[in-house]
């Protein structure tokens, strides 16, 4: 059996009387370590694994070192997550929880996933948080679960940290027959990797994260996620830091799912009824959850 679960497919009454549409809410914030990233990173753990690999080792500002600590943990082989300074000592926690070591290094992902890279050895294998086929194509099983619920979506609301969610959502969709489903695609401002590149015509690296939801603190975008733009209908859309925090609590609320600022920037489109959803009938939003953000930390990051 996978390490992810079928999680559920639920029709919003409260979105749907916010905006007159009907919106499809996947739970993935449901998923045995609190995000879709169970669904990659545990189909490339078990490949590895095949392999006879002895260690697994990842790079992460919080969820995919988790979902890696779980998935090793089901199977039975160390695990070594390597966080930069930004990572919330809720995130380090968790890691720890699923009997993974924890090293702390470097200000920004990027710093903590080169020094990954140096630990490694013949018998260990590398999990990427967002940028490897085998995540892609583990992530498109959500869009084979709601194919088999026997909805069609009009658009897909995302979002997009790295790219690894978009890059398997679209492979989703195509291998499901839906090439031509648009997919709307959230970043906070201070974070918006996808929306600079796209408008500045290639990959942009950014400065620096400055934004709360640090699960989408990825300076580049996967080259993959960036190519989509030009072959998929993707349509970028940046939400404030605010907007976020702020759908985190209203969903919270309307569906008593916590989920963090990353998955409020989604969530954030559909309650500002922005411009981007406009004209679709059936919306579905992926759930992405998230478990590095208390609802202390989401009310103190509001203040």
């Amino acid at each position: 059996m996978p390490l992810h679960i079928d999680t559920p497919l639920l029709e919003s009454r409260h979105l749907g009387l916010l905006t007159g549409q009907n919106i499809w809410l996947k739970f993935d914030a449901l998923q045995p370590c609190g995000s879709f990233k169970i669904r990659g990173i545990g189909a490339a753990c078990e490949h590895y694994a095949r392999q006879g690999k002895k260690r697994f080792i990842s790079s992460s500002g919080g969820n995919a070192g988790i979902a890696v600590a779980y998935a090793g943990r089901c199977l039975s082989i160390p695990v070594t997550v390597v966080v930069p300074q930004t990572t919330t000592e809720r995130a380090k926690a968790l890691i720890r929880q699923e009997n993974a070591e924890v090293i702390v290094h470097g200000a920004s992902w990027m710093e903590a996933n080169a020094h990954a890279q140096s630990l490694l050895t013949a018998e260990d294998a590398f999990l990427h948080p967002f940028d490897n086929p085998l995540l892609w194509q583990g992530h498109a099983t959500l869009i084979d679960e709601v194919a088999q619920a026997g909805l069609v979506p009009d658009a897909v609301v995302l979002s997009v940290g790295g790219g690894g969610l978009l890059s398997g959502i679209v492979e989703g969709l195509k291998r499901n027959g839906w090439g031509h489903v648009p997919v709307i695609a959230a970043e906070t401002e201070g974070a918006s990797s996808l929306a600079q590149s796209v408008k500045a015509g290639r990959r942009v690296e950014l400065a620096a994260i400055d934004s709360v939801a640090t699960s989408l603190g990825a300076k580049q975008v996967c080259e993959q996620a960036f190519e989509l733009t030009k072959s998929h209908p993707i349509t970028c859309a940046v939400v404030s830091d605010r907007e976020a925090l702020s759908a985190c609590e209203r969903f919270l609320a309307d569906h008593r799912v916590l989920v963090e600022p990353a998955c409020g920037a989604s969530l954030s489109l559909v309650y500002e009824r922005r411009a981007e959803l406009a004209g679709y009938r059936n919306v579905l939003v992926v759930v992405c959850g998230g478990v590095t953000a208390s609802l202390e930390q989401i009310r103190e990051w509001m203040k």
